[in-house]
């Protein structure tokens, strides 16, 4: 689930909150599994991965990861990013493009307080994505973590990172392949819509 706090009551705001309460009717899986796509400088590719984003508070979308992983270095070096959600139960996908930038200390303090000890002891404990010799490895990292540290006090490795969207498309399917895509683009701090055709 994400959780909505005074949301922006801007149009593409209001359309994302009525396709998610659609899919929350129709019981999507994974509702909040979003895949977020960066730069990676090094390789002179794109790279995405899915994460789990947790609020969108008025106009800040926001997940949490570690801030030493690929992907964070890969927002540090070009913050310009693309997401996607895929809600196969209403059969519609949103297109969001933005600028990413670390979240707010304390909004990362909270939200690691409030977590369950075994999903911060695999935060605290996990140097996501370097090599490890084995998968038991991992294991013994975790429980060793779990049974040693504070597990309410948040690393400074592990955080937010939030986007403010600058550009959303919703596409809604239908039959013969007419499908609806609606396109929203912030210029000069106003939202500007267009149809796109399918």
């Amino acid at each position: 689930m994400i959780k909505l706090i005074n949301l922006n009551k801007s149009e593409p705001y209001c359309i994302f909150e009525d396709l998610y309460k659609k899919a929350i009717d129709k019981k999507q899986n994974h509702i909040e599994a979003i895949a977020v796509s960066s730069f990676d400088k090094k390789m002179n590719s794109p790279d995405s991965r899915f994460v789990n984003l947790k609020y969108v508070i008025n106009d800040e979308w926001i997940f949490f990861s570690n801030y030493e992983s690929p992907k964070a270095y890969q927002f540090s070096e070009n913050s310009n990013i693309s997401c996607l959600f895929f809600w196969n139960e209403i059969n519609a996908q949103i297109r969001i493009k933005a600028k990413i930038r670390k979240t707010k200390a304390s909004i990362s303090d909270e939200h690691f307080s409030n977590r369950s000890q075994q999903k911060n002891a695999l935060a605290i404990s996990s140097r996501q994505s370097r090599e490890i010799e084995s998968y038991i490895k991992v294991k013994e990292n975790f429980e060793t973590t779990l049974n040693s540290h504070d597990l309410m006090k948040r690393p400074s490795f592990w955080g937010g990172f939030s986007f403010t969207p600058n550009y959303f498309e919703f596409w809604e399917a239908n039959d013969f392949r007419l499908n609806k895509r609606k396109v929203f683009e912030l210029r000069e701090g106003k939202w500007k819509s267009a149809i796109l055709q399918p």
